[in-house]
């Protein structure tokens, strides 16, 4: 089965986070939420109290087969400032894995950081004119090597379902759940 690391930090998009996990446990891939401060309990960028699986500190070394970054402002300020955060992503992005930011993330924690390393990818706003290591596309979700990269919260299932589809290996399963819940994938 495989197995999706969602980073959770003060101030995350829970929209962004929230979709993506449902989507995901719904087609059976194994979440888990990781906490990127010292408890378990995180604030999202709403004020939405959560409790994660895990902390990051504890499952550091664990692999997973997608890391899974959502934005808010806050939460990609957070996120992009974090040295255990970038060392995980770097230590996924080597080893293949999918690096997947949504919203702001992929410009403030990836772009702030040169960790997009020429691939094309999408963020939310003009947050793109700020980054130089990547090529930025205007598309809903944009796919790079490993790399696949959201808009924004109203593109949140696009996304989600993109990951699913390349965590699965198989577009069917995704796309019968997508009409199951009335979205068109």
């Amino acid at each position: 089965m495989k197995k999706v690391a969602v980073l959770l930090a003060p101030g995350f998009e829970e929209g962004e986070a929230i979709v993506t996990i449902d989507i995901l446990r719904r087609l059976k891939i194994e979440v888990e939420t990781l906490s990127c401060i010292a408890t378990r309990a995180v604030e999202s960028y709403h004020h939405i109290p959560m409790v994660a699986d895990s902390t990051l500190k504890d499952a550091f070394d664990t692999n997973y087969d997608a890391v899974v970054l959502p934005g808010g402002p806050e939460g990609s300020v957070f996120l992009a400032q974090s040295a255990e955060v970038l060392d995980f992503i770097r230590r996924h992005d080597e080893q293949g894995k999918l690096i997947c930011p949504i919203c702001s993330a992929a410009a403030r924690v990836l772009g702030g950081n040169n960790l997009l390393k020429g691939r094309r990818y999408v963020c939310s706003g003009d947050l793109w004119q700020k980054v130089s290591d990547g090529v930025y596309v205007d598309q809903s979700v944009v796919e790079d090597g490993n790399l696949i990269s959201g808009k924004g919260f109203g593109l949140v299932f696009d996304f989600a379902f993109t990951v699913a589809a390349r965590l699965l290996g198989d577009d069917r399963p995704v796309k019968e759940h997508a009409e199951h819940i009335y979205f068109s994938w």
